[in-house]
């Protein structure tokens, strides 16, 4: 599941605070509150048709972490909708697109971790990538990680930040025991999410996926646990604990970058049939539906 690299995104143009410029040409100041200390806030962003899916909830997410880091300043909805149009626009993309945008608390006039060191800010960067969706329909294996999720009174998962170590040392953990991504659990033992995406298990009719205690509230989860209202199935938001994953019928995982994405191995258990089960397709058909309907249009 290693991506690869896509030659279509060799010349990439690449926006920096509404700089359009070369990939190879970009670049950010060392005194930039990223680069100092991850102080940052990002999103992950799907083009399909010319629509970017759920861009009013990514941008509102975006913009909340911002101001729970207390950002001085903040660009409005409107600055970064166009920034993001332009940056489409210059690399004359369409569909199948993967934007990460990033807003840093900005520059500071020397190294240091205090905010008041700031004085230009934010930088916004938007990066926009040829990229389907990475993970391979066939279904994923999961290995159980060592490194646990923050509780909110460590570090509220609700900011989402860029302090991303915490799934960096899972996804190493993962890589080594050959799976394709790390589950990770909570400082109590139950069931968090993975390294990158949210989780949910489906057994005896009913799904159910971890509370949002400590990971965080994604844009894919919320769209998945409406689809099941919207098609009168019973889901649960609950505390789960790993042994239930090794029993359940069905694993699937969320997220933008890979949209629905069928678990069939866990900790060397074959969950369910070893298949993408049933329910886990009619859930691909279903999202592949509303982001073929739905979007905030950009080209």
């Amino acid at each position: 599941m290693l991506q690869q690299f896509d030659a279509r995104n060799r010349d990439l143009i690449v926006n920096i605070n509404g700089r359009l410029i070369h990939r190879d040409q970009a670049g950010i100041s060392p005194f930039d509150s990223a680069v100092q200390g991850g102080d940052a806030v990002w999103e992950g962003l799907r083009l399909y048709n010319g629509r970017i899916f759920k861009l009013r909830e990514h941008l509102a997410r975006l913009r909340d972490g911002a101001r729970a880091l207390a950002f001085a300043q903040i660009p409005t909805e409107d600055e970064i909708v166009e920034q993001l149009r332009r940056t489409l626009e210059a690399n004359s993309m369409n569909d199948a697109v993967h934007i990460r945008l990033t807003l840093t608390r900005g520059v500071k006039y020397t190294s240091g971790m205090d905010p008041r060191l700031n004085t230009f800010g934010p930088t916004l960067i938007i990066l926009a990538e040829h990229k389907p969706p990475v993970y391979d329909q066939r279904g994923i294996a999961l290995v159980t990680s060592s490194v646990r999720r923050f509780a909110p009174d460590n570090l509220d998962p609700k900011i989402h930040h860029c302090n991303l170590l915490q799934s960096i040392l899972a996804k190493i953990e993962a890589n080594n025991a050959g799976a394709n991504d790390a589950l990770m659990l909570d400082s109590r033992g139950f069931v968090a999410e993975t390294n990158a995406t949210n989780i949910f298990l489906f057994r005896d009719g009913r799904a159910h996926t971890p509370l949002a205690h400590a990971c965080p509230q994604g844009i894919t989860r919320a769209t998945v646990i409406d689809l099941f209202h919207r098609h009168d199935l019973r889901i649960q938001e609950r505390d789960i604990s790993l042994s239930e994953i090794y029993a359940a019928d069905e694993v699937f995982c969320t997220g933008t970058m890979g949209e629905i994405a069928a678990v069939i191995r866990v900790d060397g258990r074959t969950i369910g049939d070893g298949a993408m089960g049933p329910l886990t397709r009619s859930l691909c058909g279903w999202f592949a539906a509303l982001t073929a309907s739905e979007g905030v249009a950009l080209i």
